[in-house]
């Protein structure tokens, strides 16, 4: 039975080529875009789950208040790692976790061999706890020696080649030699760690001179702590004891400490007022969404097309029913054919994710494959298949099988009106998605445009950084001079951030502070000329003298000044809590600049003179210069006096640009499926409207015998398919405009919609749907009048 059900279906694609050919490329377009947005989902769903016992464990996390706000962040003081082993019975382990890599990364050497790469400080137990997997070594004791250096495989590969890492010396910033005490297996791509070697935190602490006081320390928030329960315990038994457990330590503190599963950093990831919000899975569940609308299109096509060609199936379904065929064998018969085609359409789906998948990769920066040797891969294949080809024939298979065999054996079905609501129906729907998605890829667009185009405060045009060694530190005259000797150097400065970063904040005091306000500005030690090599504007006041004569003085940003409620900021003292004695003043207000979120109000800013206190080099391209002739200009200036370190280098306008990442991401995606959706909606509508010429070839024959213009007969084939566009347009614009609304709304710096938006992408939409009927319309109205009444 199921043979001859198979046989009978492929007859009538093979007899039907051109409907068949739409059916099957819809369908597979939709299928694969599907099984691209899939993969990308479960990669991102899986992200942090490869540890084995992620369910216990979490990171530690700050609640602060000031400002008038709650703001949450993943750094605490070291001292506090202390307390969470000693006073909580429940917390296994904990261990301590440093990213140095700010900006460039360190440099290692092996011989003549340099590398820069990614470095992580972490305590002993970093390995046990995480499990992550080694080729050589021991995850319990590879980090006990405070000289000692894990590498991972790709970093291994490239120090020493062939050659056996375990036990030799690789030297660290030109400064350490470490012993490789382990090799780690390559992590997985889907995991928030970004280390490529790991350096016990206890050789931080005890090489650097700021840090061998931080175990004291409650006012330096500087450190990541990472802690695993105990087998048994909850997190709930555990909040009650952290409620409270700094201030009772150090009662000065406006911090409150919770736990964050590590299983919810990349999807759970922010947090607004002290609560988490979620993240990105906002993005992960609308394009979850997106891919199974773009799938329903692709259904869609299938249901109209199978019950617009009722009339040609009817007599087939009259003959059978008159030889004995029940309706539950015809609607088997039409389903294994709906079936038949979504296994043709995967498999054609299959062949254009092979092709799309680079382009995918490259689009979302990851590395997705298709798992050909997982068995559950090819279930879940299998049953995505079979529902799709249930979803798109289930409606022309019911509605096929409920013809009766008298009425389509006497002649042709004459269907009422009501008959062709189910279509219409369908096509408004499809539109009704495809529209909105086109709606969305441009309110997409202008949101990221309008944040780009924000005043950024500062020129980041030719404007470069690199991350300070010591060597360069000791010699930043030298560069500097060097630099500026160089001829395509304008200005050079250091500061303790990066041009598009803040490290630092510091609570104050100033004496208009209400008693119990609590007030935060962020912190930027600079050197001279840092605002003249930025571009920044003074509104007020004047810069840093060279003489370093301004040790005791500062420049407040407008938003600090806002904040701080300061009519005459010009000779205010500002003093910082940990330092009340050290009296600051203002000599200068400079202009509001975009460091962190160009979709956030800017932070209140306080920038103070300390050339001691460094972390980047700041220059500044001339303008004309050629960019590539001047890289080789400065480049040997930076290997002249470092040595060990390949010369890295950054872009601020490059750096500045990867804020807008994620949003560019779901504007690229946003504008891809729209593309698809229209093309998949409109391979639907060209088959349809093909379908529908020919139902209606002898009309269009007398009415062009009766005088009939091409126009006139174009008009009437079209008029229908445009107004259940425009049905479709008006549905989607509210939807969009309330899914839109909410989305924009998770942005504090955001456009409002526009009503022309909504008019322009329905406008477009009816220009594609005409487009697209207008060549079946046209044809029709353009065959001989004779040919058209004897096809009849």
């Amino acid at each position: 039975m199921i043979k001859n059900y198979l046989t009978i279906a492929w007859r009538s694609l093979r007899k039907n080529k051109g409907f068949s050919f739409i059916n099957i490329a819809g369908l597979a377009v939709g299928m694969a875009v599907a099984t691209l947005i899939g993969l990308w989902v479960w990669d991102e769903l899986t992200f942090d789950r490869f540890y084995g016992n992620e369910s216990r464990l979490y990171q530690v996390m700050l609640n602060r208040t000031a400002n008038g706000e709650t703001t949450t962040q993943p750094n605490g003081p070291l001292p506090l790692s202390d307390l969470l082993r000693n006073e909580i019975p429940e917390i296994k382990t904990v261990t301590e976790s440093l990213t140095m890599s700010l900006q460039a990364d360190d440099a290692l050497q092996v011989g003549e061999t340099k590398v820069l790469r990614k470095r992580q400080n972490v305590g002993t137990d970093f390995l046990s706890m995480f499990g992550f997997p080694m080729i050589q070594g021991s995850l319990t004791n590879a980090l006990r020696d405070p000289n000692s250096i894990v590498l991972t495989e790709e970093t291994a590969d490239a120090l020493f080649g062939t050659a056996e890492p375990m036990g030799k010396l690789v030297r660290l910033n030109n400064q350490y030699d470490l012993r490789v005490t382990g090799v780690l297996k390559k992590l997985p791509s889907n995991t928030s760690w970004d280390f490529q070697f790991l350096v016990p935190f206890r050789h931080f602490e005890l090489n650097t001179p700021w840090m061998k006081d931080s175990r004291n320390d409650w006012n330096n928030n500087m450190v990541n702590l990472l802690v695993e329960l105990q087998p048994n315990a909850s997190y709930e038994a555990i909040a009650p004891k952290l409620a409270g457990i700094l201030k009772r330590h150090h009662p000065e503190s406006i911090f409150e400490v919770f736990l964050h599963p590590v299983a919810k950093w990349h999807l759970y990831g922010e947090f607004q007022n002290g609560k988490n919000v979620g993240g990105f899975i906002r993005y992960v569940r609308l394009f979850g969404m997106v891919g199974l609308f773009v799938l329903l299109i692709a259904c869609i096509n299938f249901m109209n097309l199978s019950t617009a060609r009722s009339e040609k199936r009817a007599k087939e379904v009259g003959v059978r029913k008159a030889t004995g065929s029940l309706r539950s064998q015809l609607i088997s018969q039409f389903l294994i054919e709906s079936m038949l085609v979504a296994g043709l359409a995967m498999v054609l789906s299959l062949v254009i994710v092979l092709v799309g998948m680079p382009f995918f990769n490259e689009l979302t920066q990851k590395q997705l494959s298709l798992p050909w040797n997982n068995l559950a891969f090819w279930l879940l294949l299998a049953g995505f298949t079979a529902m799709t080809g249930l979803l798109a024939g289930s409606y022309p298979a019911f509605y096929l099988s409920s013809f009766q065999a008298v009425s389509v054996l006497k002649g042709p079905i004459k269907a009422g009106r009501s008959a062709n609501w189910p279509r219409k129906i369908l096509v408004v729907t499809q539109f009704t998605v495809s529209i909105a998605f086109i709606i969305s890829m441009v309110v997409i667009y202008q949101q990221i445009q309008y944040a780009k185009h924000r005043p950024v405060g500062y020129n980041p045009d030719r404007l470069m950084m690199v991350s300070l060694t010591t060597d360069l530190s000791r010699n930043y005259e030298a560069v500097r001079n060097g630099l500026i000797g160089s001829g395509v150097v304008d200005n050079v400065t250091k500061a303790s951030s990066p041009a598009t970063t803040i490290l630092n904040d510091t609570r104050v005091d100033w004496a208009g502070k209400a008693p119990d306000e609590i007030m935060r500005l962020n912190l930027i030690a600079t050197s001279p000329n840092y605002l003249s090599t930025l571009g920044s504007k003074l509104k007020l006041g004047r810069d840093f003298r060279a003489d370093g004569a301004d040790s005791l003085s500062v420049i407040l940003n407008e938003a600090a000044v806002k904040a701080m409620r300061l009519k005459q900021p010009l000779d205010q003292e500002i003093s910082m809590v940990w330092a009340p004695e050290q009296k600051l003043r203002v000599i200068g207000v400079v202009e509001n600049a975009i460091i962190e979120s160009p979709y956030d109000p800017i932070n209140p800013l306080m920038l103070v003179y300390n050339p001691l206190w460094e972390n980047n080099i700041i220059f500044r391209l001339k303008p004309g210069v050629n960019v590539q002739q001047a890289i080789a200009r400065v480049q040997p200036i930076f290997q002249q006096f470092n040595p060990a370190y390949p010369f890295d280098y950054q872009f601020v306008s490059d750096e500045y640009g990867r804020k807008f990442r994620q949003e560019e991401l779901v504007g690229k995606l946003a504008s891809v499926f729209a593309v698809l959706a229209v093309f998949i909606s409109c391979l639907g509508l060209f088959g349809l409207a093909a379908y529908l010429a020919e139902q209606r070839t002898k009309e269009v024959g007398i009415r062009k015998v009766l005088g009939a213009s091409v126009g006139s007969i174009w008009g009437l084939l079209s008029k229908d398919f445009v107004w259940l566009v425009g049905i479709a347009c008006l549905i989607a614009s509210p939807l969009a405009a309330y899914f839109l609304n909410n989305w924009l709304n998770t942005y504090q710096y955001r456009i409002g919609l526009s009503v022309w938006v909504f008019v322009a992408s329905g406008v477009l939409a009816i220009v594609i749907a005409l487009a697209t009927v207008s060549f079946q319309g046209i044809r029709a109205a353009l065959v001989n009048p004779v040919k058209s009444l004897r096809s009849e």
